[in-house]
């Protein structure tokens, strides 16, 4: 399973030659490795409203960051969402907090992310465990806070 782990984060960062910070790229690293994903940004009330919806696919490399102006508590839901997302919570320094895998699309019951999350990633259902992104994990992206970040961009 390792094997498979460290060959799909290999594949995300195929063709990643820089490893500086962009708004439309973001990296996460741990134990298990580094991926990075090309993402779309959601840092308005509507932007965030919207997020991922009525889209019957994500490429595998993608994902959206939802960016609050501060920590606070955060709950998510799938309504009108065609695909299965992972749901990646993380606090003000970009550490990750939980993961909730393969929400089901179209329902509409609550996913929390729980207290002091800044920063949502959502990426497409499974993908998280297939990686082996985990609690713990490391986020790398310009809206992080630099004096905060806990893996800064360079």
């Amino acid at each position: 399973m390792r094997v498979l782990h460290l060959a799909l984060a290999a594949t995300l960062l195929a063709g990643a030659a820089d490893a500086s910070c962009s708004d439309a790229r973001l990296e996460l690293r741990g134990d298990w490795g580094t991926a990075r994903f090309r993402i779309e940004v959601a840092d308005t009330p509507e932007e965030r409203a919207l997020g991922l919806m009525n889209r019957p696919e994500m490429a595998r490399s993608a994902g959206m960051l939802f960016i609050y102006d501060e920590p606070q508590r955060v709950s998510f839901w799938m309504a009108n969402t065609l695909i299965p997302l992972d749901m990646i919570f993380m606090d003000e320094r970009g550490t990750v907090t939980r993961i909730h895998e393969n929400a089901v699309p179209l329902d509409r019951t609550a996913i929390p992310g729980g207290e002091g999350v800044q920063y949502v990633l959502e990426i497409n259902g499974g993908l998280s465990e297939a990686i082996g992104i985990t609690v713990g994990s490391e986020m790398r992206h310009p809206a992080i806070d630099e004096a905060l970040a806990v893996w800064p961009c360079e």
